[in-house]
């Protein structure tokens, strides 16, 4: 894997803001667990699982990315993993659930890393459970937004390569999941659109009333006052 040019191979304004430039850049993070079907007799372990930082897209991060540090929980001998070329992944065996510390450094240092916090999960619903089912995946999209990138990142964030390495796909589709999210917000939407409308029926039908009553009122003052002539 070639490294990617210094600094210095674009002059004294590498390190230079593109002012008014996005580049994003979409991931997905998280983790897939099997369980062993019993517990392990060594150290009671139940589960194998990885947790992992991936593109959204087919493409090479470590063109950009320099490494990707996760931090376990305090019970393994080695809390602190770090990942210094793709794929940024680390597999281990445990029995409980616990928060994931991912940070995610850059090759020009004038990219602050960015942080992201998974909690790992190991178990299954009770009806995924009940179906036999081993494999559990808990993942999610994340978009890393480069404002303002120096033109060293710049180059590197618009020169990424493709994988070629087999089929690249992910365990979420998240295009349906995408399509069912904003389905979801439509609906919702409309229902809040409809309860508006409602109430505003319901609104000018009070102010109407409201209207009457007093048009009553003015009539029934106006007939005493002619009686007390």
């Amino acid at each position: 894997m070639s490294q990617p040019p210094a600094p210095a191979d674009f002059g004294p304004d590498s390190g230079t803001r593109m002012k008014g430039v996005t580049v994003v850049k979409p991931i997905v993070y998280g983790n897939v667990a099997r369980y062993f079907g019993a517990k392990r007799e060594e150290d009671g372990h139940t589960h194998q699982w990885t947790v992992y930082v991936k593109p959204y897209h087919n493409e090479d991060m470590s063109a950009y990315v320099k490494k990707v540090h996760f931090k376990l929980h305090e019970s393994y001998a080695n809390q602190n993993r770090v990942c210094l070329k793709p794929p940024y992944e680390i597999t281990e065996t445990g029995w409980g659930e616990f928060e994931i510390v991912i940070k995610i450094y850059f090759h020009d240092t004038n990219e602050r890393p960015v942080t992201l916090y998974h909690e790992l999960k190991l178990f299954l619903s009770g009806s995924d459970a009940q179906m036999g089912k081993r494999l559990l995946v808990t993942e999610w999209y994340e978009e890393i937004v480069f404002q303002d990138p120096t033109t060293y990142t710049h180059h590197l964030l618009t020169n990424t390569k493709p994988i070629t390495s087999g089929v690249y796909t992910h365990e979420t589709n998240f295009e349906e999941k995408k399509k069912k999210s904003l389905d979801s917000i439509m609906k919702a939407k409309a229902t809040v659109r409809g309860q508006i409308n409602e109430l505003k029926d319901k609104l000018k039908l009070a102010k109407e009333t409201i209207a009457t009553f007093r048009a009553e009122m003015e009539k029934t003052k106006q007939i005493e006052e002619l009686q007390s002539c």
